[in-house]
C-alpha cells in the first residue's frame, strides 16, 4: 500500500477541497509523530491520509467511519490501520490500543482548530500561529464550535505528551506544507 494508492483512494471518494486539505494535515501530523516516536512515517502518513476518505459521501455517525473501514478491508488494508482509523472516532467505541491509533486521535481535532486558528490570523498563515493564540482560542467555546476541546486534550493526555508540546508538533508538521493547506 503506498501513498500514492491512498490518494487516489481519497480523491476517488472525496471532492471537498477542505476535506483533502484536513487529510493532507492529518497526514503531515502523523508523519512527524511516526518520527518522533521511531515508527514507521510511510505508514502512519497513509493512515492520516485516509482517516476521513468516507466521510463525504458517509457523514452520518452510522456511516464514518464504519463504511470506510468496509471498503479498506475489501481492499486488504492492513487490519492495525483500519482499527487505527475507527478508532479515530469516539462513537465507534474502538479502542485505541496502538500508538498510531492513538495519535491518529491526538491529532485529528487539533488538526483542524489550528486550521481555524489560521483562518482568523490577518494574513491567513500558519507561520503566525503561535500555541499561545491556539489555547486562547480554546478557551472561547463560540470559535470553532464544531471542535471538540476535550478530544484534543485527551489526545495529548492519552499520547503521555503536554499540551502545549503536542499544539507546538501538530503546528510545525503543518507548516511544512503550510503551501498545499493555502496557509
Amino acid at each position: 500500500m503506498t501513498r500514492k494508492d491512498a490518494l487516489a483512494l481519497l480523491t476517488e471518494y472525496t471532492k471537498k477541497n477542505g476535506l483533502i486539505k484536513h487529510a493532507l494535515a492529518v497526514e503531515v501530523a502523523m508523519r512527524a509523530y511516526a518520527k518522533r516516536f521511531g515508527e514507521d512515517e510511510e505508514t502512519w502518513g497513509i493512515v492520516g491520509l485516509l482517516h476521513d476518505f468516507d466521510y463525504e459521501k458517509y457523514p452520518t455517525l452510522d456511516d464514518h467511519p464504519f463504511r470506510g473501514a468496509e471498503i479498506l478491508r475489501e481492499k486488504e488494508y492492513p487490519e492495525e490501520w483500519i482499527e487505527a482509523i475507527l478508532g479515530h472516532a469516539e462513537h465507534t467505541g474502538v479502542p485505541r490500543a496502538t500508538p498510531m491509533a492513538k495519535t491518529l486521535y491526538a491529532v485529528d481535532e487539533l488538526c483542524g482548530f489550528i486550521t481555524a486558528v489560521a483562518y482568523v490570523r490577518p494574513n491567513r498563515k500558519l507561520s503566525e500561529v503561535k500555541v499561545k493564540s491556539v489555547k486562547k482560542k480554546m478557551k472561547d467555546k463560540a470559535f470553532a464550535r464544531q471542535v471538540n476541546r476535550e478530544d484534543i486534550m485527551r489526545g495529548a493526555e492519552e499520547l503521555g505528551i503536554a499540551l502545549d508540546e503536542h499544539i507546538d508538533l501538530v503546528i510545525k508538521a503543518m507548516q511544512d506544507i503550510s503551501d498545499q493547506l493555502g496557509l
